[in-house]
């Protein structure tokens, strides 16, 4: 099996956009589904909805993979998940190294979904002591000093930084140092990177703090709503009859404000 070091995915050369990209995991992850229940094609509809987005924008993103499905029958899936795993790259073996093996960085140590995705957990490495040689997810954490050495045996193109703010652009400059074009960052930092150097990052803070926006501004809309409700509709009436004529000035011959007021 190819290694991520050697083998790239084409999916910036055949030119597809990145929202096209950002939403391809979604249609096959939806597919997989699909899959383990043996279900042999699906509708555009379909699919759609089970991954969250519009039919159009779907027949839109899977042009750009030369799918287009086939007229009352709808798409294969088992073609689909081969055609997006080869462009996602994860019909290849990509080796990861994990950085900070505190709780977080355990947590993704022993997380499932990488090996079943295409992603090989090469090392956890971390720069306590104290952790070098223990256990974590059936594997010896390493010490940061073997870090370049660690990257340059395994062949790894992407590294996962978990560590505290403080640490992770100091790994991160070490990583890319070393050879590493990819990161995934869970650090509430942001990382400086050079160019062809890839970073996404996970802040799981940023995303509660977007529902909380949400959460207030519905809870605005409903004391909104109960306010209204409790004024009589003739009051209201009362109310924009009284705001039309007073502050307003003197109204026009067919009711409304003239442009300009008479001195």
């Amino acid at each position: 099996m190819a290694t991520g070091r050697t083998h790239r995915p084409a999916t910036r050369s055949r030119g597809i956009p990145e929202a096209t990209v950002a939403r391809l995991p979604l249609y096959l992850r939806a597919l997989t589904a699909l899959s383990e229940r043996s279900v042999p094609t699906v509708s555009s509809e379909e699919l759609a909805a089970a991954a969250g987005v519009n039919s159009a924008k779907l027949r839109k993103d899977f042009s750009y993979l030369g799918s287009y499905g086939t007229r009352g029958v709808g798409y294969d899936v088992e073609y689909l998940v081969y055609q997006i795993s080869r462009e996602l790259g994860l019909t290849q073996d990509w080796p990861v190294v994990i950085v900070g093996i505190g709780n977080l960085g355990a947590a993704l140590a022993n997380y499932g979904g990488f090996a079943s995705r295409g992603f090989r957990v090469a090392a956890l490495i971390d720069a306590d002591p104290a952790m070098a040689g223990q256990p974590v997810a059936g594997m010896p954490v390493q010490h940061t000093d073997d870090l370049e050495s660690i990257i340059s045996d395994n062949g790894v193109s992407i590294g996962v930084i978990s560590t505290p703010a403080g640490a992770a652009q100091q790994v991160c400059e070490r990583l890319v140092a070393a050879g590493v074009t990819s990161i995934l960052n869970f650090a509430p930092t942001v990382l400086s990177v050079p160019d062809g150097v890839d970073v996404r990052k996970v802040d799981l803070s940023i995303e509660l703090q977007i529902l909380a926006f949400h959460e207030q501004r519905k809870a605005g809309e409903d004391v909104a709503a109960e306010a209204a409700a409790v004024v009589p509709p003739a009051a209201r009436t009362v109310a924009a009859d009284a705001a039309d004529t007073e502050g307003n000035g003197r109204k026009g011959p067919d009711g409304d404000v003239p442009a300009v007021m008479p001195a």
